[in-house]
C-alpha cells in the first residue's frame, strides 16, 4: 500500500472513531456527518491506490469510487450506494436548519456500522495487494 492511501486510511479509522465516540454520547448529526467522512477518506485511499491520482471533490470521490468499485469483485457493492446516500448525512448536518436538520440516532448508527465495513473492507483489500 503507498504511503498516500496508508494516510487516507488513517484519517478514515481517526473518523470512525469520533462517529462511534459522538454517537455514544447522542450527537447524531456529528456521528453520521463522520460515518460519511470515513467512508469518503477509504474511498479516496482506494482511488489513490488505483489511479496514483486524488480526487479532490466530493462528487469526484463518489464518481471515480463508484467507477473503480465496479472492477473490483472483493468489495461489496452496496459500497457505491452507500457513499452516495450517506453524503446526504454531511449535508444535513453541516448545512440544515429547523424542521429536519437532526439526524435521527438509529440513521446515524446504521451509517457508523456500514461504514466499518467499508473502511474495513478497503483496508483488507488493499493491505493484501
Amino acid at each position: 500500500m503507498t504511503p498516500e492511501a496508508a494516510r487516507y486510511l488513517e484519517k478514515a479509522c481517526k473518523c470512525l472513531s469520533h462517529a462511534r465516540a459522538t454517537l455514544d454520547i447522542g450527537l447524531s448529526n456529528d456521528a453520521g456527518r463522520n460515518a460519511y467522512l470515513a467512508a469518503f477518506h477509504a474511498a479516496q485511499a482506494f482511488i489513490f491506490e488505483q489511479t496514483g491520482k486524488i480526487a479532490k471533490t466530493h462528487s469526484g470521490v463518489r464518481s471515480e469510487f463508484a467507477r473503480l468499485a465496479k472492477e473490483a469483485p472483493r468489495l461489496e457493492k452496496s459500497f457505491s450506494t452507500f457513499l452516495a446516500h450517506a453524503y446526504t448525512l454531511k449535508a444535513v448536518a453541516d448545512y440544515e436548519t429547523g424542521p429536519g436538520s437532526d439526524i435521527p440516532l438509529e440513521r446515524s448508527a446504521a451509517a457508523l456500522e456500514t461504514a466499518t465495513r467499508f473502511v474495513d473492507g478497503i483496508a483488507g483489500m488493499l493491505g493484501e495487494e
